[in-house]
């Protein structure tokens, strides 16, 4: 289980802001309140089995446990559920783009987001076998190099920074050769810098070593 999340988290549980989930303003107070259910024992109890109720739709692609089932498809299992959260949002209001993910994120409750959120974060993320053992030794070096002090040392994620241990290697790739397309001056994501120097064989390397973690 992921432990409690600072002191904010701590005030938010113990009764600080009371307002009612569903009567959240705006995103910034929502990721409050997230925080104060993963910071209490109940809560998040009760929010990760009305998650599990309402993700079977999710399951289709992304697995009930959160462990894809498509190579193109991101694992959700042990993401953090601040950052699971907020793509939600970015899905929701447009700052991405996917068809089926936009209608979801537009078709659920505030509640149901940060419950899916919730109950996505605290399943267990698999490794999967490493098709190119020398590929990802290589993979090893340039993330440590490039990734490790947003990632974290194994890949594992930190809030808002994603987890990139156990993804698939199609999506991996698919995802860095996104960002090495965009425009760093027109894009706020740190990425498009950081994979705009990455070369193909890099970028294949990086996917062959985090599938692996």
């Amino acid at each position: 289980m992921i432990s409690k999340i600072g002191v904010k988290s701590l005030l938010l549980a113990l009764g600080v802001f009371t307002a009612p989930l569903a009567t959240a303003s705006s995103t910034d107070d929502a990721m409050a309140r997230l925080e104060a259910i993963m910071a209490d024992d109940a809560r998040r109890q009760a929010s990760y089995e009305a998650g599990h109720e309402r993700i079977k739709f999710c399951g289709y692609c992304h697995g009930e446990d959160g462990n894809s089932k498509r190579d193109y498809i991101p694992n959700l299992a042990g993401q953090h559920p601040l950052y699971l959260f907020e793509q939600f949002e970015q899905f929701r209001d447009g700052t991405r783009e996917d068809y089926v993910m936009t209608k979801l994120a537009q078709s659920l409750s505030l509640e149901e987001r940060i419950n899916i959120a919730v109950y996505y974060s605290q399943q267990t993320a698999k490794a999967r076998e490493v098709q190119a053992p020398a590929l990802a030794s290589a993979g090893e070096k340039l993330f440590a190099q490039r990734c490790s002090s947003c990632h974290g040392e194994n890949g594992q994620g930190f809030q808002n920074m994603p987890r990139l241990a156990g993804q698939p290697t199609e999506y991996t790739e698919t995802a860095l050769k996104r960002f090495k397309k965009m425009n760093p001056a027109a894009s706020s994501s740190p990425m498009t810098a950081i994979a705009s120097g990455l070369s193909e064989q890099d970028i294949k390397a990086l996917a062959a070593y985090m599938t692996g973690q």
